[in-house]
């Protein structure tokens, strides 16, 4: 309400008013203070500032390209094939069983080293030995026998120069001389006869002694045991195939049997460098040369693989078989040259017929400005190259551009990831 009709509001009612009576004027209704509002919506209103400018000076900047660079160093290189392979016994053997019986004994066990000709084993040699009693029992029969038909021989012989003086003095006809001829030629064949079953019985003999010996096994080599299939008390046959005892290997060399894949195989040379690294020692190299290529491959889910030997010595015995390796056939190998990554090298196409393709580098100078270079490269494999010429230690190479705002939104997805939404009940 204003000035001047409270003014009048007050007039009019001074001349109403009885004369005796004080007229008071109505006090003014009280102004609202402005400034309590401001200061209310103020940090709502800094707030909603500040959180627009973090927004635009995290997502909304697009800053420019920059380099990835590396700097030219000295350092060794190779390149080689890998391939996956199993160790394996250079030379190993099977000792088994040529006679059938029950194994008695088995003096050796799985881990033991045994000499050449060491005894391993034993098998039951009481039947073969009853043989052996039989055939001794028959040989003397025969000779028995032999005796007896040669005494026969001799007489027959006799009889016939008898017949034949009688012959010649008429007393006798000349068909019992005859006959006395025949008689010597059969007493003849029979003991040829005896004589031929003796030499049989002879060799049956030396056989069945030759089975006693086979009860007996002995290492046919130098070597550890590594395998023990037969079980002392066990019932051998040896009929059809001869059982394995036990199986003894040569571990002071082991052989790498390697599977290369087909598009790799052309790669690999005889006599080439080779080293493998372990499962459980990957920082140690165990070094020896190509030996063999298996020309026959192994098909697995349609991947032909072929199979590539070396050998390397095993003097303390920690290579064990069946252990598997991580090959590497080296091809080429250089130490202490400068090497680039080789994401930094660039390949452009032919510049004229017949003229190769030059290979070219991207260098940062110390002022900031790049300058592309061509170099020669010499060893290259996925991960570095050999600088040959046109490039000098501690210069720095350019391996890829990349816009500073996809590493900035990077780091802020991964920031947001942390975050939590507050909870809103």
């Amino acid at each position: 309400m204003g000035k001047t009709a409270q003014t009048r509001e007050d007039v009019t009612a001074r001349s109403l008013a009885p004369p005796n009576v004080t007229v008071i004027p109505a006090p003014a209704p009280p102004r609202k203070k402005r400034r309590s509002r401001l200061w209310v919506a103020a940090p709502v209103i800094l707030s909603v500032l500040g959180g627009g400018y973090y927004a635009w000076s995290q997502y909304g900047s697009q800053p420019a390209a920059t380099m990835i660079t590396e700097v030219v160093t000295r350092a060794d290189i190779e390149s080689s094939v890998t391939a996956v392979g199993t160790l394996h016994a250079i030379k190993s053997v099977d000792a088994g069983a040529q006679v059938s019986g029950q194994l008695k004994s088995l003096h050796v066990q799985i881990g033991d080293k045994v000499e050449q000709n060491q005894l391993v084993a034993e098998i039951d040699p009481a039947t073969i030995e009853n043989r052996i009693e039989i055939d001794q029992a028959e040989l003397a029969n025969l000779e028995a026998q032999l005796v007896s038909k040669k005494a026969q021989l001799v007489l027959k012989q006799a009889n016939i120069e008898r017949q034949r003086n009688l012959v010649a003095s008429n007393s006798v006809s000349q068909a019992t001389l005859e006959q006395a001829v025949a008689d010597h030629v059969a007493a003849s064949a029979d003991v040829h006869a005896i004589e031929a079953q003796i030499r049989k019985q002879q060799a049956a003999l030396a056989g069945d002694k030759v089975d006693l010996g086979y009860t007996k096994i002995y290492a046919p080599m130098a070597g550890t045991i590594v395998a023990n299939p037969a079980k002392e008390g066990q019932t051998l046959n040896a009929n059809q195939t001869a059982p394995t005892i036990v199986t003894i290997a040569d571990l002071s060399t082991m052989t790498v049997k390697a599977q290369v894949s087909e598009a790799d195989v052309g790669k690999l040379k005889i006599g080439m460098d080779a080293y493998f690294s372990l499962l459980g020692q990957p920082g140690r190299r165990f070094t020896g040369k190509l030996r063999q290529i298996e020309p026959m491959p192994d098909t697995a889910n349609n991947v032909v693989l072929y199979y590539a030997l070396f050998d390397v010595p095993n003097p303390t015995g920690e290579l064990m078989m069946s252990m598997s390796a991580q090959v590497f056939f080296v091809q080429a190998a250089a130490k202490d040259v400068l090497v680039v990554p080789s994401a930094a090298i660039k390949t452009n196409g032919e510049r004229a017929p017949g003229t190769p393709s030059k290979t070219e580098v991207t260098v940062v100078r110390p002022s900031g400005a790049t300058e592309t270079r061509e170099v020669e490269v010499g060893i290259r494999n996925r991960v570095s190259a050999e600088i040959v010429h046109g490039l000098e230690e501690g210069e720095r190479v350019v391996v890829d551009t990349a816009s500073a705002s996809t590493g900035n939104s990077m780091r802020n997805t991964r920031s947001l990831r942390g975050l939590r939404m507050p909870r809103m009940f």
